[in-house]
């Protein structure tokens, strides 16, 4: 006898729940300062091209959408991330929807998802993840629809999705290669690749990232060689701390309940077979094995494997009813309880945690006090070894002081020369030991809270020199 669906469940009180914390969200993104590298994009949206030094340029069209509706405000910049964490949200209500029918999964997945840091904290700050989870939730809502019609169409749709995640990181061609092992992986897959919708799909894809690779190609693949680079040697001590980084790391952006039912939600989806379990699958092992990989010779950020939050929200919520009646509520209940704690903590702390060890106050706090110490000294020009430090005085634009930066980084951003300027002064957290005139140090502040200090330089206009802002 097959399993009856699920009821259908009244979904009108959750998305008030959702347009409610949509509008929270918005209103910390208006209120919260930008960090050093939400300002470092910003400047990417006053110069757009096909693509950056770092990474594709979708993070800079979308802050460029925000900022010509709200101007150079912290809202305009963010804009997009609350709005997308919204409209990724229904995507993924979707995706489980029509890939788990039987488990009513599309709510619990919608639900859990949304309660974890990735997102909680990630929708709020504009980085290229921003934009790829969006575009990673589309493709999967695709999928599920072509898993649930069979209408060969959706894979145009995969497609778009799939490229307009390679124009945001490179990180997303994780997706095309685990789509396609996994259509590899089974028959109906192989039956698929014989007809000329998937391959179509995928020219879809390069068409809509070929803008990037023209680019490279014309800037000496800079960005290809900095991200394939990410290499350095074995060291069996490192890698070991390395791992257990990164296995912290994502129990705290995951939560830990939510991470526990993602895990065994993962497990048990080995042996169900069904395509949609296999998809899950492929989309949460491929990446994880390539990151786990990487620890091996280098360290990897916490936000890196965000793409593997989706497709482990998925499994968690495919788990058989019982388990989610026991567990599903604490676990919503404690991530939204940490979304609220980091939340708090990063608008008025209340955790005793010292501001130079706060990851709130370290990316956040006492820039503009840090602006102003360095342009009373009057120099000619300010300028930073480091490039987020240098994008925060832009984003600051101290009266009369023009910034100015040096290194093929800034190079690739067509930014105008530097105009003939006199001695300046560098400001960097890192001691210049080439540095001809050191004047002393400065320190960034959370009010009268320590946060790091900076190396204050007296330097000349360095050659092939570019004025980041007047």
């Amino acid at each position: 006898m097959s399993t009856p669906a699920a009821e259908p469940t009244d979904v009108r009180p959750w998305l008030i729940a959702l347009a409610g914390l949509t509008i929270l969200r918005l209103v910390l993104a208006a209120t919260l300062p930008l960090s050093p590298d939400e300002a470092y994009y910003w400047l990417w949206s006053e110069h757009l091209q096909p693509g950056y030094f770092d990474h594709p340029p979708m993070v800079a069209f979308w802050i460029a959408a925000g900022t010509a509706l709200f101007g150079k405000t912290a809202l305009g910049v963010r804009l997009l991330g609350p709005l997308a964490a919204a409209a990724g949200s229904v995507l993924l209500w979707d995706a489980g929807e029509t890939l788990f029918p039987k488990c009513n999964a599309g709510l619990t997945v919608a639900v859990l998802f949304n309660a974890t840091l990735i997102i909680g904290a990630g929708s709020i700050i504009m980085t290229p993840d921003t934009p790829l989870m969006f575009f990673w939730a589309a493709a999967f809502a695709a999928l599920g629809r072509w898993l649930a019609a069979r209408n060969p169409v959706w894979w145009l749709a995969i497609g778009a999705a799939a490229g307009a995640a390679l124009l945001s990181k490179y990180t997303a061609v994780l997706l095309i290669a685990g789509i396609g092992l996994w259509l590899f992986s089974h028959r109906e897959g192989r039956r698929a690749l014989a007809s000329p919708w998937p391959w179509a799909g995928m020219a879809l894809a390069f068409v809509i990232f070929a803008p990037d690779i023209a680019w490279n190609a014309s800037h000496h693949w800079v960005s290809y060689l900095k991200q394939g680079s990410r290499v350095t040697q074995f060291d069996a001590a490192r890698s070991a701390q390395f791992l257990a980084e990164l296995a912290g790391s994502q129990i705290g952006l995951a939560t830990p309940l939510i991470f526990g039912l993602a895990v065994y939600g993962l497990w048990r989806l080995r042996k169900a077979g069904t395509p949609a379990a296999r998809l899950v699958l492929w989309l949460a092992l491929l990446p994880g094995a390539v990151f786990v990989e990487h620890v091996i010779s280098g360290r990897v950020e916490p936000n890196w494997p965000a793409i593997i939050f989706i497709p482990a929200s998925l499994a968690a919520a495919a788990l058989p009813p019982e388990i989610l009646r026991r567990w599903r509520s604490p676990a919503i209940g404690l991530g939204l309880a940490c979304n609220i704690l980091v939340y708090v903590q990063a608008l008025d702390p209340v955790l005793p945690i010292p501001a130079s060890a706060d990851p709130a106050a370290l990316q956040l706090a006492g820039w503009p006090g840090l602006v102003s110490a360095a342009a009373a000294t009057k120099p000619g020009f300010l300028t930073s070894q480091d490039y987020t430090s240098l994008a925060e005085f832009a984003w600051a634009e101290p009266s009369g002081i023009p910034i100015i930066a040096s290194g093929i980084r800034w190079e690739t951003l067509s930014l105008p020369d530097a105009p003939a300027l006199p001695p300046g002064l560098s400001v960097s957290h890192r001691r210049n030991i080439y540095c001809a005139k050191p004047l002393g140090s400065v320190t960034r502040n959370r009010a009268n809270e320590f946060v790091m200090n900076y190396f204050l330089c007296g330097t000349p206009l360095a050659e092939h020199a570019v004025l980041v802002s007047p």
